[in-house]
């Protein structure tokens, strides 16, 4: 009998019916991998870790004769020397990187159990079931639903970002609100921000990021290299990264930095336009949306705001302050700046590049203040190491080490032009390191993580350490004075009037007398100034082991129309005792109160009457309460306002 032309029917062979990658919320996979909150079509695994796949053929499978095998393929051209094209097959005797097992088995359907290897590529995998025949592979087609996406795993002791501590990863991966702390150490303020890392996007959003940057596939599991290609790619220095930096105060054509209270709208809004850059960000801005990216990818990752923060000093541990001969502060001679605070990221990792004791927390900071291997970025640093003082280790350890331990050191210019040390305060920067506390809205005070107690053995010893590496530190030892002063701290609302207290001490004998310069200035976050704001100089005389204070009034309409964001005014008292020619100094940064903002939450249905219940599936209303407390008229008023899974982002202008 004639047979037709071509092969026979492939009836005999095993066919693929169907593949089910088990990827609704309540399946198996995301529940185990601790990924149900993702606002995704998709399926999001972490790596290391089993998860399951269901897969329906024509006729049972038979162990013994079928073969086939589940294929992972990422990026443009897959090749299995450079992990992007993975096989996975259940049987035992034959593995690859990945290991597969059959789970169960019911008539035509097999449950396949696959286990990513933990330092495989973190990324949107393509999934493809291949059958061998006796004439040649049948694969199945190409399905964009069943795309797997494979994330950190910071719950399986093999990824490098494990953190064995329930709590905090339930903090540092799972928490979508934080609090971002900033205003000055004695007078600390809060930011809420929603991170947002599981809305829709936003996964999407951060591995365009990485697309961006040209990171080649093949460092893509590495967490190292991801933390600091994201260091520099969510500012838009050098590499038109995520955000724009702007410290001047003029915003016109983007949001303010202080108007953001989200990481969503910033993401999307960077991936919706293939990549242009975002305006405005400042050191928060830059923490949180960072923050956002290394939660949504599985690196657990905290936002760190340092109170008095030194900036822009080379790797020196001096801040330098100049004042003329008779002890007034030389404005144009003095350019280094004392941050008021400064916001950092922390994310945990084992780090083999380095001795043991060195992985944990590691600094990682996206702000753009100096370049790192030519490009702007910072980190990853690891904390122990910056403690230690074992500054040699990568990356950027020592800017990290100046940022917290250097000495403030006031210069007094001679005639001739050379500066002599008059006085140094080794306790002013760094003076506290503050993150949100775990699981609950409190603060956690981590600046023992950073430094040893202020003048303690072990301190000294780190600073002989950091000088051994390159750090230069202040070597003139400055003779104890008989007189101090200081500025205590003040509560005051942004247009009071209000006394600035100068509290002089007497320790001698005999009388004292000076002459005080005290400068008031407007200044931004940054310790830049933009306008003076009072210039007194109040003669002090002392009687002796007299303590005395001296009030300087501060008028309300002297400042107002002065202030930037923030409302920060910089007070440093300055003089000379004039019998012993000694140089006495105080510096106080008053952060000015904004009127607060009063949200409620009402149920429509009773939105005439005051309650603050909400009740499941009833429709609510927001209303935001202000009132202007100023003698003038506020214009263009600006009011954003989201509830991360209740309500969209929403903008209203005022005229």
């Amino acid at each position: 009998m004639l047979l037709p032309r071509g092969p026979p029917p492939l009836k005999e062979f095993l066919d693929i019916w169907d593949v089910d990658v088990l990827k609704r919320p309540q399946d198996i996979n995301k529940q185990a991998h601790h990924t149900h909150l993702y606002s995704s079509d998709f399926l999001i695994v972490r790596r290391a870790q089993e998860f399951q796949i269901k897969i329906t053929f024509d006729r049972p499978y038979k162990p013994a004769e079928d073969k086939f095998a589940v294929e992972f393929v990422i990026g443009p051209s897959p090749q299995y020397s450079k992990g992007t094209y993975i096989p996975v097959f259940p049987t035992e005797e034959r593995q690859s990187v990945w290991r597969g097992r059959i789970v169960e088995t019911s008539d035509n359907v097999i449950t396949m159990g696959i286990t990513t290897s933990p330092e495989c590529i973190v990324g949107k995998y393509m999934i493809y079931v291949s059958v061998v025949t006796p004439y040649g592979i049948r694969r199945t087609r190409r399905e964009p639903k069943s795309d797997i996406y494979i994330l950190f795993n910071p719950w399986s002791p093999a990824d490098p970002v494990f953190l064995d501590d329930e709590e905090e990863r339930e903090e540092c991966i799972m928490n979508e609100l934080g609090i971002i702390y900033h205003g000055t150490y004695d007078d600390v303020s809060e930011r809420a921000w929603n991170y947002g890392q599981f809305e829709f996007g936003v996964l999407d959003a951060c591995l365009f990021i990485m697309d961006k940057a040209d990171m080649p596939l093949s460092n893509r599991g590495d967490v190292i290299k991801v933390t600091r290609v994201a260091s520099a790619m969510l500012n838009s220095r050098d590499d038109d990264g995520v955000l724009v930096g702007n410290w001047s105060g003029d915003y016109t054509y983007g949001v303010p930095p202080t108007s953001w209270t989200g990481s969503v709208e910033i993401l999307l809004d960077y991936a919706g336009s293939r990549g242009t850059p975002v305006c405005y960000a400042q050191c928060w801005v830059y923490a949180a949306v960072f923050n956002t990216f290394l939660r949504c990818l599985g690196i657990p990752g905290r936002v760190v705001t340092n109170f008095f923060s030194a900036h822009d000093n080379d790797g020196n541990l001096k801040m330098d302050i100049i004042l003329d001969e008779n002890g007034k502060l030389d404005r144009n001679r003095t350019k280094d700046s004392i941050w008021n605070y400064h916001c950092w990221n922390e994310c945990f990792m084992a780090r083999s590049d380095l001795p043991p004791g060195f992985g944990g927390w590691q600094v990682v900071d996206a702000t753009p203040q100096e370049t790192s291997d030519g490009m702007f970025r910072c980190g990853p640093a690891s904390v122990a190491a910056v403690k230690h003082g074992q500054i040699c280790y990568p990356f950027d350890a020592p800017f990290v080490f100046a940022e917290v331990n250097s000495d403030v050191i006031f210069y007094r210019r001679q005639k001739d032009g050379t500066l002599e040390a008059v006085k140094v305060n080794q306790t002013h920067v760094g003076r506290m390191v503050l993150t949100k506390a775990v699981l609950h809205d409190g603060r956690r005070d981590i600046t023992d993580h950073y430094k040893f107690p202020e003048g303690s053995p072990e301190e000294r010893r780190v600073l002989e350490k950091a000088e051994e590496f390159g750090c230069q530190r202040e070597k003139a030892s400055v003779p104890q004075g008989d007189v101090e002063v200081e500025i205590p701290n003040l509560d005051v609302r942004v247009g009071d009037n209000f006394d600035v207290t100068l509290q002089f001490k007497n320790n001698s004998d005999q009388r004292r007398s000076a002459d005080v310069y005290i400068t008031g200035t407007v200044v931004y976050y940054t310790g830049v100034p933009s306008a003076e704001v009072l210039f007194k100089t109040p003669k002090v005389k002392l009687d002796p082991l007299q303590s005395k204070d001296e009030k300087v009034l501060v008028r309300g309409e002297d400042y107002m129309h002065k202030l930037v964001e923030q409302a920060n005014i910089h007070f440093i008292a300055t003089g000379k005792i004039k019998e012993t020619g000694q140089i006495i100094t105080a510096m106080k940064v008053i952060s000015m109160h904004n009127p607060k903002l009063i949200v409620k939450v009402r149920l429509y249905s009773l939105l005439l009457l005051p309650s603050s219940g909400s009740v499941l599936s009833e429709e609510m209303y927001v209303s935001v309460e202000f009132t202007n407390p100023f003698k003038f008229s506020l214009e263009n008023v600006d009011l954003r306002m989201e509830g991360p899974g209740i309500m969209p982002f929403k903008r209203k202008q005022y005229r």
